[in-house]
């Protein structure tokens, strides 16, 4: 892969970050349903999505991630997006891939896909759930993420900074399977900002935004950081190969990821 423009810039107001920008990425401290009215219909070629699950995840899903944001109660998981926000996010993009989806599938316009995506987090008998899944619009077989134990993922990415925080990993995986070069990505819940450094090494553009001030500062420093270096844990393969035995590997996004 050729070296990335390394370029970024942060546009602010009265003291607060509003919009971060780098090559391939659009990021933006708003609410998701103004960011959604901005697009026409079928924009997007992919949203890859990880709204609230409206379980209260807010304060962290085990002892560990609970000690961690104990004091940072922000009440955004209490309860899960509206029926509105379905069709919005429908209008604007040709295909979604929807985490959390088993918890609100009732408001899903378009619930006949019975493609579900399964993140196997490797933690059996741990005090948090075993795995997560999220709803496909491909008309395609269940398919399972297990490439590494959730920790030893959230340690290569540098610790976690919000409490549903997914690995890079877990993105780098979906963009392989999922997109194809040029597509434009959206993603409406930023969090820890793991999309988006996914995006920037396959050379995706993405739009994205995080309503919360704080967490979309956190996840603008973790970004400029990681996308700072020319490889972020791995290496760029060459893409006039096509080596399509490995699923990880179909087109031609990635290698993967070194042991």
């Amino acid at each position: 892969m050729d070296a990335i423009a390394n370029t970024a810039e942060v546009v602010g107001g009265s003291g607060s970050a509003t919009r971060f920008t780098r090559e391939f990425l659009d990021i933006r401290c708003c609410d998701c349903m103004e960011l959604l009215e901005e697009y026409p219909d079928k924009h997007f070629d992919l949203a890859i999505v990880d709204p609230p699950y409206g379980i209260g995840a807010e304060r962290g899903k085990n002892e560990t991630d609970k000690a961690k944001f104990r004091d940072k109660p922000k009440g955004w998981d209490a309860k899960p997006p509206t029926a509105e926000y379905f069709i919005q996010l429908f209008r604007v993009s040709k295909n979604q891939i929807i985490w959390g989806a088993n918890h609100f599938i009732e408001n899903i316009p378009q619930p006949n896909s019975k493609h579900w995506i399964i993140w196997d987090k490797k933690n059996p008998g741990r005090d948090c759930s075993e795995g997560e899944m999220a709803w496909g619009s491909q008309m395609d077989s269940v398919r399972i993420y297990n490439q590494t134990r959730v920790m030893e993922l959230n340690r290569a990415d540098g610790g976690k900074i919000h409490p549903t925080q997914k690995p890079v990993g877990l993105y780098r995986w979906l963009l392989e399977k999922y997109a194809s070069p040029g597509d434009s990505i959206l993603d409406t819940h930023l969090g820890s900002g793991s999309i988006a450094i996914a995006c920037h090494y396959a050379q995706l553009h993405l739009t994205s935004c995080e309503l919360d001030p704080d967490y979309f500062a956190a996840a603008c420093s973790r970004i400029k950081s990681a996308t700072a270096q020319e490889t972020f844990g791995f290496y760029a393969r060459d893409r006039t190969a096509n080596d399509n035995s490995n699923p990880i590997q179909t087109n031609d996004l990635w290698t993967s990821i070194p042991a």
